[in-house]
């Protein structure tokens, strides 16, 4: 898929334990913006709220930033963790899943929210989960291929 032939709005997502920073883009994939925070319940009831996203939205796809772990560490690392969780989401929503590299999104975000005459938010995961999906878009306008979707899992 080309960007040429983008599929419409994306939804981004800044994972975390406790609380997940939403994001979505135009239909057009040029802009992403970030959305709110959603309060992590469980896992039926976060996937349930993001697929409801996705109809009020009309989102094509999901785009779930993926923290990189330094090649030396060895063990179940957060990356492992965000991949098992996006496995899960894949499996319980009806459109494709991509994850992409988070790296620095937190402080790009709060970069972003400095350089702006408002208060800063309490919390930046939305304004993270716009600067992950932002990424991914940037990339795609620069040539970049869509990467291969997240393979779904059952719990």
């Amino acid at each position: 898929m080309t960007i040429q032939h983008f599929p419409g709005r994306l939804l981004g997502i800044d994972y975390g334990l406790k609380i997940i920073g939403l994001a979505v883009c135009d239909p057009t994939g040029l802009i992403a913006r970030p959305l709110h925070l959603l309060t992590r319940t469980s896992k039926r009831d976060d996937f349930a709220a993001i697929d409801a996203l996705i109809a009020e939205y009309g989102a094509a796809a999901v785009v779930v930033g993926l923290p990189v772990s330094p090649p030396d560490v060895t063990g179940y690392t957060s990356a492992d963790r965000v991949r098992l969780w996006a496995s899960r989401l894949a499996a319980a929503i009806s459109v494709p899943v991509y994850l992409w590299n988070e790296r620095y999104s937190s402080q790009d975000a709060a970069d972003l929210i400095g350089e702006t005459s408002k208060p800063p938010p309490d919390r930046l995961d939305a304004v993270a989960a716009a600067v992950i999906l932002q990424s991914f878009l940037d990339a795609l306008h620069d040539g970049e291929s869509w990467p291969d979707p997240v393979v779904s899992a059952e719990e």
